[in-house]
C-alpha cells in the first residue's frame, strides 16, 4: 500500500503545486498513477492564496484525481465564521477568527474583502458572504477527519491516547496537542498529522507530523508512505524518513 501526504497548506498555491509535482513525478517513477494523495487539513489562513488553494483542489477534484483532504481546525474556523447560523461548531469560541495571529484576514483579502484595521467585524463579514464562492464553502462543508489506509490513520491534529478510535471526538481530532504529543504508546496504526509545526518532519514511530510551518513562510512538507516507511519528496528524489533514535 503507497500512499501521499502532504503537511498543513495554509493558503500557499504555489508550495501546494510544488507538492503535486513532486508527487506525479514520484508516481511515474514506481508506475502508481492511482496511489491516494492524502491533504492533512488547514488550506486557509496566513498565506497569501486560500481562494487559489480551494480553487485548485477543487479543480483536482473535478478531475478525478484520487485525492482526500481531511478537515482542520483552520478549515473549521473559516466555515464557521462564513455561516454561524447553520453550522453549529463549538470549537474554541474564545478566539476570533479575524485575531491577526488567526490569519483568517489573510484569507479574506484573497478573495478580494476589504480588512483594513478600523473596518467593522459586522461589514467584513457581510462582504465576505458575497465575496466567497457557494463552491468553496461546500467544499469546505464536506470536509472531514480522519482517514485511514494501509498501516496509517490520516488526521488533522492528532488522537486522545488511550481512546478507541471509534470514540474520539471532533474537537481532539482537529485541536489535540497534549497528552497526543508525548504519548510513546503503540496507537495501532500509524499516526499521520499536522496542526503543530515543527522544524522538519518528524517521526516518533507511533506518529508522523509533516507540519513544517507552511503557514509561517516554511517549507511544505510532502511524504510517500509504503507500510509504516516513509521518504520525504524532493526535486532529488526521495529521502527516508527515518524514526527518532534509529
Amino acid at each position: 500500500m503507497r500512499t501521499y501526504a502532504i503537511g498543513d497548506i495554509h493558503g500557499q498555491l504555489e508550495k501546494l503545486r510544488r507538492a503535486h509535482a513532486l508527487i506525479e513525478a514520484d508516481k511515474a517513477t514506481v508506475g502508481d498513477p492511482g496511489a491516494t494523495v492524502v491533504h492533512l487539513g488547514d488550506l486557509p489562513d496566513r498565506g497569501p492564496d486560500t481562494k487559489g488553494v480551494i480553487d485548485h483542489l477543487i479543480q483536482c477534484r473535478d478531475t478525478g484525481a484520487p485525492h482526500v483532504v481531511l478537515l482542520g481546525n483552520h478549515d473549521r474556523m473559516m466555515r464557521r465564521f462564513l455561516h454561524p447560523e447553520k453550522l453549529k461548531d463549538n470549537l474554541r469560541h474564545d478566539l476570533d477568527w479575524l485575531w491577526e495571529p488567526l490569519g483568517g484576514r489573510a484569507t479574506l483579502a484573497s478573495y478580494g474583502v476589504d480588512v483594513s484595521a478600523g473596518r467593522d467585524d459586522l461589514d467584513i463579514h457581510a462582504d465576505a458572504l458575497d465575496a466567497v464562492p457557494a463552491s468553496h464553502l461546500a467544499f469546505l462543508d464536506d470536509l472531514t477527519t480522519p482517514y485511514a489506509e494501509g498501516a496509517c490513520l490520516f488526521v488533522h491534529a492528532g488522537i486522545r491516547p488511550g481512546v478507541p478510535l471509534e470514540r474520539q471526538t471532533l474537537d481532539d481530532l482537529v485541536w489535540i496537542r497534549e497528552p497526543f504529543l508525548s504519548d510513546t504508546r503503540d496507537h495501532g496504526p500509524l499516526i499521520v498529522h499536522g496542526h503543530t509545526p515543527v522544524d522538519e518532519v518528524m517521526h516518533c514511530g507511533n506518529r508522523l507530523n509533516l507540519d513544517t510551518g507552511a503557514g509561517y513562510g516554511e517549507a511544505l512538507s510532502t511524504v510517500v508512505i509504503e507500510g509504516r516507511e516513509v521518504w520525504l519528496l524532493s526535486e532529488d528524489g526521495r529521502q527516508p524518513v527515518l524514526p527518532c533514535g534509529v
